[in-house]
């Protein structure tokens, strides 16, 4: 698929899979989302880990409410068609592939665009950037995964807060409320996270299986997050990386996994 509102590169195993339309301040459309549904599934077959991110001055603005406009006549319009198609199944990937996601928020990560940056695996933002959970302001509800992001994230009375009031959450708060990982100054957003993002790429595959039963663990009780766990471990055992990380332990040198 040639690309128009999303940019996709691969270095060092990273692919960054980038939203391409600043001047709507990256706000999701029907093609953005397609395009980003095809470019995470690329990512899934040739990448070691993913950064997402968005080009100029926001990560993600929220849904392009002037596609909408034209529904307003119809009193059985449905906005949330977008979701069904696209930024349902973005979210659900990022959760179920293999490879580590880091989100690199600059600017606004609001409405739609707040449950995709919520979905990484690890959060960089910047000083400037800010969760919104915009929907109140225009009549709907959080979207994009948000009533469940936010509450497993921040606990159910600060998620009330911001569905409810609708305002924003910079990066050092969003820390100390436990919503991201590392808050930066802005210019710095991309460059910490591609470095967070090689560094995963760099790890054994066992980040992977990591990944897996750390989000079923927020869904699932501790009888099965031991089952998980003694699960996974048996998998990883069995990998070359394995290997190479006791060898390189035994012998007091850095570990070189290559993903097998």
């Amino acid at each position: 698929m040639a690309y128009e509102k999303v940019l996709y590169s691969l270095d060092e195993g990273v692919a960054r899979i980038s939203m391409n339309d600043p001047a709507t301040r990256n706000a999701g459309s029907a093609q953005m989302g397609e395009e980003l549904v095809d470019a995470f599934n690329r990512a899934g077959f040739e990448a070691r880990a993913v950064l997402f991110t968005g080009e100029g001055k926001a990560f993600n603005s929220g849904a392009n409410l002037a596609d909408a406009e034209a529904m307003m006549d119809d009193p059985m319009r449905d906005v949330g068609m977008l979701l069904d198609h696209y930024y349902g199944p973005i979210i659900s990937k990022i959760k179920e592939m293999e490879q580590p996601v880091v989100t690199a928020v600059r600017g606004a990560a609001a409405g739609v665009g707040c449950g995709l940056a919520m979905a990484g695996d690890l959060i960089v933002c910047g000083e400037g950037g800010f969760f919104l959970q915009a929907f109140r302001h225009v009549g709907l509800v959080p979207d994009g995964g948000s009533s469940w992001l936010l509450t497993r994230a921040v606990g159910r009375v600060r998620a009330m807060e911001m569905m409810l009031l609708g305002e924003r959450l910079y990066g050092r708060q969003a820390l100390e409320w436990g919503l991201v990982n590392r808050v930066v100054p802005d210019d710095e957003v991309e460059s910490a996270a591609m470095e967070l993002a090689k560094a995963l790429a760099r790890g054994p595959r066992s980040l992977g299986m990591i990944k897996k039963i750390a989000w079923a663990a927020a869904d699932t009780s501790l009888e099965q997050a031991l089952v998980n766990e003694r699960l996974g471990q048996r998998a990883a055992c069995r990998t070359e990386d394995f290997v190479e990380g006791v060898t390189a332990f035994a012998a007091k040198r850095t570990p070189e996994f290559r993903g097998r």
